[in-house]
């Protein structure tokens, strides 16, 4: 056993006689007012894949009120969602300042009904102690992971057993909804969502009104390996220009900014840069664009949320775990090298979506 495995079994250990269930229930209670989801743990993308769950939450129990615990990491994800009552985002650098203690304490006293740890990827030692910490009458969480065991399971009423690993080719937001099937709740609608508002549509129509094609482009992604090599970029974007009355609009955080002065340097086509947006605004001006072509990144999943047409181009992710759910959203994958995605194949999609010319 490992030292960081045993020193986990020793804390857990400490902690059961404090976290373990109030309530020694086996069933969900009768009535639901109100819901806590623990989801402080991974990133943007897993964030907005999570949203079919809470979809199923409003579906199962449309008046009950929802609360969800987020990260610094991942709370503007759901900034303006529709389907979350009320958000807290639990930041581990503020516990030591007795306002914020004050006010988590708040959240977590407020006499929750059901109580639940989503999991995608990981199982998180944190999202189980909060939702231990959390008072609350019917908990649910991940006993194992793709048969690693969660030390903390002892928090939940009831334990969940999840394996990907025997449906590799599963996509996550599908995955993401065993956690709560057994208890009968669930949605056939496994599409993303963003909201946004009139503001939101105000802002973008400043930066996107024409009456050219509007074809959207992100280049950029954290992840190196995801970036399609921006030659390619330069040669599907003058052939699109050739051939359609076309405006491309590039999108991106400042972490972008060098990639995309690089290859718009190079075009002879008009453009428009947007840049640093809110999530909301940036999902606003995404749905006024007749198409939106991106790298496996963050932005994949806004366009995702968006009735937009939509390519997505993948390199070594699966795209059948993460690809976009929804009408003329296409994804294309040759290899786990992004680069042998041709120029070509991108095209013909292109045409496919807006037209021949």
């Amino acid at each position: 056993m490992s030292r960081r495995k045993l020193k986990n079994q020793i804390v857990a250990s400490l902690l059961k006689p404090f976290l373990k269930p109030k309530y020694k229930l086996s069933e969900l209670p009768g009535e639901i007012r109100k819901i806590l989801v623990v989801r402080q743990h991974n990133q943007f993308g897993d964030l907005l894949a999570s949203v079919p769950l809470f979809r199923a939450i409003k579906e199962k129990y449309p008046y009950a009120e929802l609360t969800v615990i987020l990260s610094p990491e991942n709370n503007y994800a759901v900034e303006k969602n529709k389907l979350i009552d009320r958000s807290f985002t639990y930041n581990k650098s503020n516990l030591f300042s007795i306002k914020y203690l004050s006010l988590f304490r708040t959240i977590l006293r407020d006499n929750y009904d059901l109580v639940i740890v989503p999991v995608t990827v990981s199982i998180s030692k944190t999202s189980c102690i909060i939702a231990g910490l959390a008072k609350g009458i019917f908990k649910i969480g991940p006993s194992s992971l793709d048969r690693n065991m969660n030390e903390y399971d002892f928090i939940f009423n009831k334990k969940i057993e999840l394996n990907w690993t025997s449906s590799p080719d599963r996509h996550v937001a599908d995955f993401g909804m065993d956690i709560i099937r057994p208890v009968g709740i669930s949605t056939e609608d496994l599409r993303s969502q963003i909201d946004f508002d009139g503001e939101d549509l105000r802002k973008a129509s400043e930066y996107i009104s024409t009456n050219k094609i509007k074809i959207g482009c992100h280049i950029g992604a954290g992840k190196i390996p995801n970036r399609w090599n921006l030659a390619n970029w330069e040669n599907l974007i003058e052939r699109i220009s050739k051939n359609f009355d076309a405006l491309f609009y590039f999108t991106g955080s400042s972490a972008d900014s060098e990639l995309i002065k690089n290859l718009t340097q190079k075009l002879k086509v008009p453009f428009t840069v947007i840049m640093n947006k809110s999530v909301p605004e940036l999902a606003a001006a995404i749905s006024k664009m007749d198409l939106f072509i991106t790298n496996d990144t963050g932005v994949m999943h806004v366009a995702g949320a968006v009735e937009v047409k939509q390519i997505s181009i993948f390199g070594p992710t699966n795209p059948e775990n993460w690809k976009p759910i929804g009408k003329n959203k296409l994804v294309i994958k040759n290899s786990d090298n992004i680069d042998s995605v041709s120029v070509e194949q991108v095209y013909s999609m292109v045409v496919k979506l807006i037209g021949e010319k």
